[in-house]
């Protein structure tokens, strides 16, 4: 039996009972131990499989007629994608050893079917079936996202965008690196490791890079000359402006990149406090800052919603808050297939979030609010209401009159974020 696919249909079995794909995977591969190829085909199949869900679920609906367990729904699941996706794969191999698979999950009586249901989508040629409805429900099936977020995205931003939005939520993300100026440049860390380098042309600040392969394994990353973040998350810390020598507050700062590129910026002069509400996740911004030598972080448990006079006052306060993640769908799939019915209580806790933060920014402070969503309520509405409701602060502007903006995923770009920037007057 290859232990592969049966490392990856445990792991998606679990996804569907309430885990979360990246947690439920890691531990699934260090208690397989895999070799590096079982697991890099591993990790293909269970991102595969999640990334392409409804679609997957569409085409065994033809074939089945009958309820399926979770279990065997997964090695299906395994199946189709395979047969669908994966030139590599023998059709015959992918069958047969669905069949065992099924036999060793402890479904034997089921065997029976899912051969049956797999050859007959064999001699159909393994071609996805006509899709039956309007143009949202075909682009839910195509891209294998919700129908309710689908037409979310259709109704804020018209199909043709929507489309464009769900297009790039599927394949593999693009890979960026920051590099650290606190010990090296973008020229050295080219020049040390020129194999994970997909462009030698540094973008955003001249301190961003492209990137390729395993980077987190390599000598460099190790001593810390880059960390790993989106070129979104990079542009909406930047947008801070930090200065050496300030007091910069992180409100929800784990795992803390966007508070190494705050102290890269300030050249590890002057302070950061980094908060996050769940103390387990504090270790995850201490680790990486004692990685790339940075010493002016320190963490601190805090609720973002709840005041704490003891925090005192800060120049500088990054309000990045916990969203629905519809701008970064190629990275956590799982999300395709939420319920989104608690989207309204969730813009009401960010607005609390940004509220409370707002009262620690000295007068003549920056803040910035963002998220990594392309909710509009989540984000313009969120900032807007803030403005109108709260006296002393002002949008302030960090490009050409422009102080909010929202960048939508795009293939081979960054991911979905909206970033935005207030000044306190008074």
């Amino acid at each position: 039996m290859d232990s592969a696919r049966i490392t990856a249909a445990k792991a998606l079995i679990k996804v569907d009972r309430g885990g979360f794909s990246q947690l439920v995977l890691d531990a699934a591969l260090s208690n397989a131990k895999l070799d590096g190829r079982d697991a890099a085909f591993c990790s293909a199949l269970f991102y595969g499989v999640i990334e392409r869900r409804l679609t997957l679920d569409h085409c065994i609906a033809k074939y089945s007629r009958h309820a399926l367990s979770d279990t065997v729904a997964n090695v299906l699941r395994l199946a189709f994608y395979q047969l669908i996706y994966l030139d590599s794969v023998p059709a015959h191999a992918a069958v047969d050893e669905a069949v065992e698979m099924t036999k060793s999950l402890g479904q034997r009586a089921a065997s029976g079917m899912v051969n049956g249901i797999l050859r007959s989508f064999l001699r159909d040629g393994c071609k996805i079936p006509a899709i039956k409805g309007g143009k949202v429900q075909k682009l839910a099936i195509n891209y294998s996202c919700s129908e309710q977020i689908t037409e979310l995205l259709t109704d804020w931003y018209g199909l043709e965008t929507a489309e464009s939005i769900l297009k790039a939520s599927m394949g593999r993300p693009p890979l960026f690196a920051r590099v650290n100026t606190l010990k090296t440049d973008a020229a050295s860390v080219i020049e040390h490791m020129p194999e994970y380098i997909k462009s030698e042309t540094p973008i955003l600040d001249g301190n961003c890079l492209e990137m390729t392969g395993d980077v987190a394994h390599t000598a460099s990353h190790k001593i810390g000359f880059l960390h790993i973040q989106d070129i979104c998350s990079q542009q909406a810390a930047l947008t801070l402006e930090a200065q050496p020598g300030q007091r910069v507050l992180d409100v929800c700062a784990a795992p803390g990149s966007k508070s190494f590129v705050l102290a890269q910026q300030m050249k590890n002069e002057g302070e950061i406090i980094s908060c996050d509400v769940y103390e387990n996740r504090l270790g995850l911004i201490s680790k990486g800052a004692k990685r790339l030598g940075i010493s002016i972080i320190k963490t601190k448990q805090n609720d973002g919603s709840v005041y704490n006079p003891e925090m005192g006052e800060f120049d500088r306060i990054l309000c990045d808050v916990p969203c629905s993640g519809l701008g970064v769908l190629r990275r956590k799939p799982e999300i395709k297939y939420r319920d989104t019915g608690s989207l309204e209580e969730l813009a009401e806790l960010q607005y609390k979030i940004l509220e409370t933060s707002s009262k620690y920014l000295k007068a003549g402070g920056m803040l910035v609010y963002s998220t990594c969503t392309v909710n509009p309520n989540e984000n313009e509405k969120v900032i807007k209401r803030f403005l109108k409701e709260n006296s002393g602060f002002e949008a302030a502007p960090f490009e050409e009159n422009v102080w909010y903006k929202t960048n939508l995923p795009d293939e081979k770009g960054g991911d979905g974020f909206f970033i935005s920037r207030i000044r306190r007057v008074q």
